[in-house]
């Protein structure tokens, strides 16, 4: 069985822990698991109801990179005590076109602070429909990049932990379908 899975950080700031989560586990994923990473995050326009049934190239893609996906992996960091307009933008634009639908989707969480940010995608996610699963890594509070992610190991094994779950949701909602 193989699987691809769309990663999306919330955060367009360069060597955000949020993305360095998101390389190392791009770095652990076996054969039959692949992560696409949507770099496009910070070129989606900003969200325009008038635009919606005739988006721009960058939406589209957007949209068609969630639908190829069999799940969706989300690291974000919270800003201002919420979800960072890019990443509410980018979710804006798929509210009403049901890529989420069903959909499981990991919300990470890398940061030690982050109390506000989970709560709001969630209920964003829960309104579209998504299948929402929680990761808290243990690395929380400590600055990392990729390589240490991936050469510690309490880190990669939660990040495996990551993979696993995903793939085990995927496929008891394919058994489902086919029951």
């Amino acid at each position: 069985m193989s699987y691809s899975f769309l990663a999306v950080s919330g955060s367009l700031r360069a060597g955000s822990v949020n993305g360095e989560v998101l390389k190392a586990l791009y770095e652990i994923s076996h054969d039959h698991v692949t992560i696409n990473m949507f770099d496009g995050i910070g070129a989606l326009p900003h969200f325009d109801p008038d635009h919606e049934a005739n988006p721009p190239e960058s939406v589209l893609e957007w949209r068609a990179q969630l639908q190829d996906a069999k799940a969706v992996i989300i690291c974000s960091p919270e800003y201002a005590h919420g979800v960072p307009g890019v990443l509410k933008n980018a979710l804006d634009w798929v509210v009403g076109t049901g890529e989420f639908m069903h959909k499981p989707v990991a919300l990470i969480n890398a940061s030690p602070n982050s109390q506000f940010v989970l709560p709001q995608l969630t209920e964003t996610l829960t309104v579209m429909m998504a299948n929402v699963q929680f990761i808290t890594l243990s690395m929380i509070g400590k600055k990392r990049d990729e390589l240490s992610m991936r050469l510690d190991g309490t880190v990669s094994a939660e990040l495996r932990e990551v993979l696993a779950k995903l793939t085990s949701v995927v496929d008891a909602q394919r058994e489902s379908a086919q029951a």
